[in-house]
C-alpha cells in the first residue's frame, strides 16, 4: 500500500521493527534502514541501477535480509514545492515496486539531502572518491532521518511509542 501520509504508514507497521529508506536516483538507489525502535537512520548500500526488475529485486531481496518492514522513498519536490518529472518518475517506481511486495510505502521531502549529505562527508574529511561512492546511502539516511525524527514527534504527541 502507499501511504500518501506519515500517520497512515505508522498506523500500517507492526512495533519494533525497522524500516527503510530509499534515496531514488537515475543511476543508484541510495539505502538506508533503521533500528528496530526507527530512532536512528544507518545508511547501509549503493545499489546500481540497470532495469526495473533487476533494481526491485536487488532493493527487496536486500530488504528482507535487513528485517525492513516499510520504505520511505525519498520525494524529489522541486525547491517551491512544485512536482516535477522527478517526482512522477519516483510516484511510478513506488507503484511498480508495490506490484512486487506487500510493504508499505510512504513518501518523505527529500530537498536538499543531498547537499547535507555532501556536506557531512567534506566536513568528515572523506575523498571525492569516496564521497561519489556513498553520497546517496548517505542521503537516504539523511531521508530515513527526518521520518523518524517525525514519526518520533508524532508519537510523543499522541503519547505513544512507534
Amino acid at each position: 500500500m502507499i501511504c500518501e501520509d506519515l500517520d497512515s504508514f505508522v498506523a500500517s507497521l507492526p512495533q519494533n521493527r525497522a524500516i527503510a529508506g530509499l534515496d531514488l536516483g537515475d543511476k543508484t538507489i541510495g539505502v538506508a534502514l533503521s533500528d528496530l525502535r526507527r530512532g536512528v537512520a544507518t545508511p547501509i548500500e549503493v545499489i546500481r541501477r540497470e532495469k526495473f526488475t533487476l533494481d526491485a529485486e536487488r532493493l527487496l531481496t536486500l530488504l528482507a535480509a535487513r528485517g525492513a518492514y516499510g520504505i520511505v522513498l525519498g520525494l524529489p519536490l522541486n525547491m517551491d514545492g512544485s512536482e516535477g518529472p522527478r517526482v512522477q518518475s519516483t510516484r511510478a517506481f513506488a507503484r511498480n515496486l508495490l506490484r512486487l511486495t506487500d510493504l508499505p510505502i510512504t513518501f518523505w521531502d527529500e530537498r536538499l539531502s543531498t547537499v547535507a549529505a555532501e556536506r557531512a562527508l567534506l566536513e568528515a574529511d572523506t575523498s571525492r572518491k569516496r564521497r561519489k561512492e556513498v553520497i546517496d546511502q548517505v542521503a537516504a539516511g539523511y531521508i530515513l532521518q527526518g521520518a523518524l525524527d517525525r514519526m518520533a514527534h508524532m508519537a510523543k504527541q499522541a503519547g505513544t511509542a512507534t
